[in-house]
């Protein structure tokens, strides 16, 4: 016969071991999809000199330019004024594209290394962001799977400051229609086409020089 004083004992023992949270599976890039997402997301009989169905200022289309003596080979300079990324080449010239930089004053100037780089990344956002903007960004804090709607969209490079992440990207994005305006919450945007072009070129320990935008170089002026 079951007693209240056995009722109780055996709930408590049924209960004993703390209940756990739930588990998140980390996000994950599926490598075999690689190959699809590269084609989705670069325009058939691609050109990087014309293609432009994303409807950019032509100037925010790959060029080969010249540039001022003194600059380090494999180097990154972003341009916040003009919103331009260029990567420094031999011979006095480098290979220039468009970009996005963060709002208001999310950007970052300064000096840095990349340390890592990846193919079709996973993305998190930071603590602050979403402490920023809980609405947007808190439904991903357990992260998002690589793919084309990723932010980080299809290759990314990862800024450094010593062997501190800064969590500063220089990226793909899947809203291309961003390049050339200020959108972004830290990072730096690129097309995604862009950005896979340029990925085999860079090599990990080249500096990235993100040099201030308009506000700061008048506010020193």
């Amino acid at each position: 016969m079951l007693t209240r004083r056995h009722f109780f004992t055996g709930t408590l023992a049924f209960f004993s071991t703390p209940m756990s949270a739930p588990l998140h599976a980390a996000p994950v890039s599926d490598r075999s999809s690689w190959d699809r997402w590269d084609a989705q997301v670069t325009p058939e009989d691609y050109d990087p000199a014309t293609s432009n169905p994303w409807g950019l200022n032509g100037r925010y289309l790959p060029q080969l330019v010249e540039t001022k003596s003194g600059l380090t080979p494999g180097d990154i300079h972003v341009d916040a004024v003009a919103r331009y990324l260029y990567h420094i080449q031999e011979g006095g010239v480098a290979m220039r594209y468009g970009v996005a930089i963060a709002k208001g004053n999310l950007y970052e100037p300064g000096t840095y290394t990349i340390r890592r780089k990846r193919k079709w990344p996973t993305w998190t956002p930071t603590a602050a962001m979403i402490a920023r903007e809980p609405d947007v960004y808190g439904p991903f804090r357990n992260g998002m799977d690589a793919g084309p709607k990723n932010p980080l969209g299809s290759r990314a490079f990862y800024l450094y400051v010593g062997n501190r992440d800064t969590y500063l990207r220089i990226h793909g994005s899947p809203v291309p229609q961003s390049i050339g305006g200020r959108a972004s919450s830290g990072c730096v945007r690129m097309v995604m086409a862009h950005i896979n072009g340029l990925y085999d070129q860079v090599e990990t320990g080249a500096t990235a020089y993100l040099h201030p935008p308009e506000e700061r170089i008048s506010a020193s002026s």
